[in-house]
């Protein structure tokens, strides 16, 4: 038998009433279920919350029921550890989230019995690199938990995720310049209200509303596009998945740095944001190859002639 980790976007009661369905027929059928914290208050379920065992590996699979944001705080939650994550929609068409509610119990005993395929999915990593010590650029009086996050985010070495890196503007009405680089070499300074670094999976996100490229998951690059750039040049570029791309504010306006959509930290004149790939890679659980291609004609309403 397994142990399964079962997440849920808390505030959808479709998705609730699934994890309830889930869990009643995995303990009905000898599995041990781990639940995150808020997902085991509101269903409560207490007994079952354990963080260890989340990042820790010990579960086979972890079931996601929501959309594409509980898709992406399950990766955060358990990829480094190398669990698989099946995703079931509640509510808007999602990219992530491949299966649906009616087929919830049959999706998941396939998955556990090994008969669903697994999609590797590359993901990407930043960390900061702040100009001199902590105190350079530091406004007058500024503490340096100021100068980071200002939440103790900035605590944090290395950032993750799946979908993409942005640093964009913190003050309405003003563009930022970021100054690019790859593999130290400098490409160019952007105007712009903030700079995306997208996988392959994050192609059809963020980026994509910026003018970004739809590129195959399971593709592994790194394309960086700008957000509403005030220069000639507005094209997105798609890298080598082994570049290392260097973001780095130059002027006196303050950045902010964000990893699928979680602040990360605030970037200062002279901080350098550095991404590259993550060491470890997503494990999506999927029916078959051409799922991508199948959610991409429904998303976009394309139809065959």
């Amino acid at each position: 038998m397994s142990d399964v980790a079962v997440l849920a976007h808390i505030e959808r009661a479709e998705a609730l009433a699934a994890a309830k369905q889930l869990i009643e027929w995995l303990e009905r059928n000898g599995h041990s279920v781990v639940l995150p914290p808020g997902e085991a208050a509101v269903l409560g379920r207490t007994e079952l919350s354990d963080d260890d065992q989340l990042v820790n590996g010990r579960a086979a699979l972890a079931v996601s029921i929501g959309g594409d944001g509980t898709m992406l705080r399950s990766f955060d939650m358990v990829a480094a550890a190398g669990v698989p994550v099946l995703g079931v929609n509640v509510g808007h068409l999602g990219y992530l989230t491949e299966f649906e509610p009616p087929h919830l119990i049959e999706t998941v005993a396939a998955a556990l019995a090994g008969d669903l395929g697994i999609s590797e999915r590359m993901m990407v990593s930043a960390n900061v690199r702040r100009a001199g010590d902590r105190g350079a650029g530091r406004r007058a009086g500024e503490s340096d938990a100021a100068r980071g996050a200002g939440d103790g985010t900035d605590e944090v070495s290395m950032w993750t995720g799946l979908n993409e890196v942005v640093v964009e503007k913190r003050d309405p009405g003003h563009t930022i310049r970021l100054e690019v680089s790859f593999d130290g070499d400098v490409f160019a300074t952007y105007a712009a209200d903030g700079l995306i670094v997208s996988t392959p999976t994050g192609s059809t996100a963020y980026s994509l509303s910026a003018g970004g490229a739809v590129v195959a998951p399971t593709h592994e690059a790194l394309q960086v596009t700008p957000v509403a750039p005030h220069m000639l040049f507005d094209r997105s570029l798609l890298l080598p998945a082994e570049t290392e791309i260097g973001l780095r504010v130059i002027g006196e306006r303050t950045a902010l740095a964000a990893v699928d959509g979680r602040s990360a930290t605030r970037l200062h004149t002279g901080d350098e944001l550095i991404v590259t790939r993550a060491p470890y890679q997503a494990r999506l659980v999927t029916a078959g190859a051409d799922s991508f291609h199948r959610v991409l004609k429904h998303k976009f309403g394309l139809k065959d002639r």
